[in-house]
């Protein structure tokens, strides 16, 4: 493993898109004289490449934000109210017990493609999707709980069996894990959805693929036959831009110089650290909450250490929260007060457990047995208490919050050490409680079922509950996330989201750090540039002023 102990060793970055930004630049029609806004090719910075266009593992922002863009979903969640409301679906009915969802589908909605959407598709959609294929190394989607089958009625009405309630189906129907693709497309392995392959991806959405260079850069391009917009937008019909130019941009400084020079009308993942200057350039800066599973580090119990409760307590207690904050982040980043974003649905305040008090970390680390060593560093039986954490290559400055942890759990006689992301043991590394004892993550998600996503053996799995093949280690802290996504009761079920937040503080299994935005940079000529729940760019409304 490539283990790093502090901010000095960091490694170089790669400028992989100086030169095709130096070639780019904003083409708008603007807005004529009889008001249309419409025309032109916005270029928007991406900073890492998508890896899969398979909407289950779509999680990933850079995968997130094409998906939703080239597919629709049965059911629109409007970013502002959370609210539910028509899209392909024009209506929808639950029975009592949230084991039968019905929904009333479109009859003019065509894919890319040309081929029509029908209820026989999107039933073959949510099967797959709700009971993936091994073979094909297609994964269940973990928005999608407890799923039975499909059940075509007729040609615009199907319905949805489950054998336990799924509460969180409906608002499963409305992400982009749950994106409609083309029977054809639904054939494919998960090789056919990977990087290479983006444009046979074929979707019903107000976008298309038709360029794509491997790792660097992709387009989409408006459909012009695209006229199935959720009904409350206040635009309809095709979208307002040609084109998304998407390039693939590591470098921080480049995405910033660019959108600074007018090379690049949209970036994504402006550093906190350059807020300041992008904002003192006139250029806006959009930070929609990721509503979801906060930016935390997970605790891996199972690690024989990490068993016992006084040593996870210790770390809680001599991490610096708001320090981490403070010096690395800025104010769009609040500190965490709990597993979950206060935000989100089901939120409940668990800071009482989340305390700065580095006295009473030696105290409960003297009482594990772990002793002062003669370097500062506390050993029981002859071993340093030596901890390893993964860089989190998808968050914001984690290697720098990471290095200052590292430094307050120097002074409680803690070892940590950063897996870089880089590193070629890197993602089996991951999964190895023994390797990695400390995972960094979050997980965005405007639904009660996002704490289950993160922290079910069969989801994310964050916490390590259950290892390959090994039993569960912590059969109640499972029984009570499945009872977040199996209770039809909509108090009981925020009543068992609060439990599980409770049982994890009480447990010391999470070190939450702050409510996870996504940080944009758009030109003042961008106008109605949007996102959806989790803050994915939506670009179908959004047009570029001259």
């Amino acid at each position: 493993m490539s283990l790093i102990r502090s901010r000095a060793a960091g490694a170089a970055l790669v400028l992989t898109s100086a030169l095709v930004l130096s070639a780019c630049g904003t083409t708008a029609s603007g807005a004529g004289e009889d008001g249309e806004r419409d025309g032109g090719t916005l270029v928007y910075l991406e900073h890492q490449p998508h890896d899969t266009l398979y909407p289950p593992s779509a999680g990933f922002y850079p995968n997130g934000g094409i998906v939703n863009n080239i597919t629709d979903r049965l059911v629109y969640q409007n970013p502002e109210t959370l609210e539910f409301e028509p899209w392909i679906a024009t209506d929808w009915e639950i029975n009592d017990d949230a084991t039968e969802y019905t929904f009333t589908i479109r009859d003019d909605v065509t894919f890319s493609d040309g081929t029509p959407l029908t209820a026989e598709v999107v039933a073959a959609n949510f099967d797959l999707y709700g009971h993936g294929d091994p073979e094909r190394a297609l994964i269940v989607s973990e928005a999608v709980n407890n799923y039975e089958r499909s059940e075509v009625i007729d040609e615009t009405t199907v319905r949805f069996h489950f054998d336990a309630p799924a509460p969180g189906f409906l608002q499963a129907t409305s992400t982009i894990n749950s994106g409609l693709v083309s029977a054809e497309t639904l054939e494919g392995a998960f090789e056919d959805f990977a990087p290479g392959n983006s444009a046979d991806v074929i979707g019903t959405g107000p976008f298309v693929i038709t360029d794509e260079s491997l790792g660097t850069s992709l387009t989409l391009s408006a459909r012009e036959d695209y006229d199935w917009a959720p009904p409350s937008l206040p635009h309809q019909g095709r979208a307002l831009l040609d084109a998304v130019q998407i390039e693939v941009t590591p470098e921080d400084s480049v995405r910033v110089g660019s959108l600074l020079s007018g090379q690049a009308d949209v970036v994504r993942y402006v550093q906190a650290q350059d807020e300041a200057q992008v904002e003192a350039a006139g250029v806006e800066l959009h930070a929609p909450q990721t509503n979801g599973v906060n930016n935390s580090l997970s605790i891996r119990f199972t690690q024989e250490t990490l068993s016992d409760i006084r040593v996870r307590q210790a770390l809680i207690a001599g991490t610096n929260r708001a320090e981490v904050v403070e010096t690395i982040y800025t104010d769009h980043y609040p500190l965490a007060t709990s597993t979950l974003s206060s935000g989100a649905s089901g939120y409940l305040d668990t800071s009482e457990h989340l305390a700065y008090d580095p006295q009473r970390a030696v105290e409960l680390l003297e009482e594990a047995g772990w002793s002062e060593g003669p370097d500062g560093i506390r050993v029981k039986d002859g071993e340093p208490l030596r901890l390893v954490v993964n860089e989190a290559a998808p968050q914001p400055r984690s290697f720098e919050a990471l290095t200052l942890i590292s430094q307050q759990w120097q002074q409680i006689g803690v070892d940590l050490q950063i897996l870089r992301a880089d590193a070629g043991t890197y993602a089996e590394a991951i999964l190895d409680p023994d390797q990695v004892h400390l995972f960094h993550s979050m997980v965005g998600r405007a639904d009660l079922d996002v704490i289950k996503s993160q922290y079910h053996s069969e989801n994310r799995n964050t916490l390590l509950n259950r290892v390959g093949d090994e039993p569960v280690a912590d059969a109640e802290l499972e029984d009570l996330l499945e009872a977040v996504a199996s209770e039809a009761d909509p108090d009981q079920r925020i009543a068992n989201t609060e439990a599980v937040q409770t049982y994890l503080a009480e447990n010391a299994y999470v070190i939450p750090l702050f409510e996870e935005p996504q940080v944009y940079g758009a030109g003042t000529h961008v106008r109605d540039f949007g996102w959806e729940s989790v803050a994915r760019p939506s670009w179908y409304q959004t047009w570029l002023d001259e």
